[in-house]
């Protein structure tokens, strides 16, 4: 409900060049990656039971985390090649190219049978399935933030692009949701067994739609490009490429550590599971309202105010927020933590991406953008559970996660001081 009006907002006569049902359309990609990230992170000990079995539960589980992590590995490629085919071809094939991608790759993990059924090829197929769809997750991002960016004037910009955060945040709530309701009418064995198949299906079942919405975008790659800061380079200088990858590494670690505080909440805390899920939908309620109120800021104030206020002050709050949190294991304090961490990291993210975006010149923004930001998960975000389970059971320390989500915030902080103003009004006054 709330994505559909923002996007009726943004449908005004001179605002947009897509329909509202459209740019949702765009936006599900992006979100139906993170739909399934966290139905893989709900579900990963279950996942790994079922693909790795092992006497020893954290090995099972890291094997999980590391066959998830694999996916990113193709990301690069997959920025590269469909990047490339967006800045060549056009926002729109490339979009359709990787939504069907993604779709195959989704519904061939929640299909295959598991170790018990047929062996050794159960984990090579769910790896994969894993690389293909690292492969169009890679092209993902940068065909369909550009088309958001040159769908939109200039005074609105910010506020299209932050659709990207916002459909990542309701995929966040719908997960959640989902999980809800499956430990609701599930018995746990059920739950455990194919909990994770029905949950994964369901994020198959809004492949079609997606697809015939971006079926018929108006193309925007020859279009006229709205206002663009003076500085805006004819190719991206190594200067923006570096701050970039940075901004996107630091979002990408506070987006992915906290999309692992349901596991951490019941592997490490022993919390209850409804708690975890429940977790799971305050920091989706948490994007959603901070992706569009960081989008309308920065067209406001402009993007780098936006970025570092509440940068800085999720760097300040985060050692005593898990501090907090590791000490009560109350449902107050994990949904508390949940959702100011979540609103905090979406507003400054969401000015971050604002800013790379329009910085980026049209002829190579889908491919620059892909690259960056499929360096940035592959790097940090496909590592970043295993890194920080694997840090929690070396050191014994259940502030394991808020020190490794402190790196991270602590060095895109520094990156938003480098970066140069980019909103136009703001850039050229």
């Amino acid at each position: 409900m709330a994505e559909a009006l923002l996007i009726d907002t943004l449908s005004e006569p001179g605002v947009t060049i897509a329909s509202p049902k459209q740019i949702a359309g765009v936006v599900a990609g992006n979100a139906l990656e993170f739909y399934d990230f966290l139905t893989f992170s709900f579900f990963a000990v279950d996942i790994g039971k079922a693909f790795f079995p092992s006497t020893d539960p954290t090995v099972s589980l890291l094997a999980s985390l590391a066959t998830f992590g694999a996916g990113f590995l193709t990301r690069p490629l997959g920025a590269f090649v469909l990047g490339r085919m967006g800045d060549r071809m056009g926002r729109r094939p490339a979009m359709l190219i990787c939504f069907a991608l993604m779709g195959l790759a989704i519904a061939g993990l929640a299909l295959t049978p598991s170790y018990a059924q047929i062996g050794a090829v159960a984990p090579v197929l769910v790896v994969a399935f894993r690389l293909l769809q690292g492969f169009a997750l890679g092209g993902e991002v940068g065909p369909s933030t550009a088309y958001l960016a040159e769908a939109a004037s200039a005074g609105r910009r910010g506020l299209m692009i932050s659709l990207q955060y916002l459909g990542q945040g309701m995929a966040t709530l719908s997960a959640g949701l989902v999980g809800v309701t499956l430990s609701a009418v599930l018995s746990a064995g059920d739950l455990h067994a194919v909990g994770w198949r029905i949950a994964l299906g369901l994020g198959v079942a809004i492949v079609p739609f997606g697809l015939m919405l971006r079926r018929g975008l108006t193309e925007t790659l020859h279009t006229a490009e709205p206002a663009t800061p003076d500085f805006a380079p004819k190719r991206p200088t190594v200067r923006l490429l570096v701050l970039a990858l940075l901004l996107l590494a630091s979002g990408t670690t506070v987006t992915y550590v906290l999309n692992y505080l349901s596991t951490y909440a019941t592997a490490t805390l022993h919390m209850a599971t409804k708690l975890a899920f429940g977790a799971t939908v305050i920091r989706g309620l948490g994007t959603v309202v901070g992706s569009p109120l960081g989008g309308w800021l920065a067209d406001r104030f402009g993007r780098r105010r936006v970025m570092l206020i509440p940068g800085f002050l999720l760097v300040l709050l985060i050692m005593p927020s898990f501090a907090w949190l590791s000490q009560a294991r109350t449902a107050t304090a994990l949904f508390t933590v949940a959702v100011v961490m979540s609103l905090l990291g979406a507003i400054s993210s969401t000015a971050a991406l604002v800013a790379i975006t329009e910085s980026l010149p049209k002829p190579s923004r889908s491919t620059s953008l892909a690259l960056v930001y499929a360096l940035s998960i592959t790097v940090f975000g496909g590592s970043a559970q295993f890194n920080v389970a694997w840090l929690t059971a070396r050191t014994h320390s259940v502030l394991a996660p808020g020190w490794y989500l402190l790196i991270g915030a602590a060095a895109g902080l520094v990156a938003m001081l480098w970066m140069r103003e980019s909103a136009p009004a703001k850039a050229t006054s």
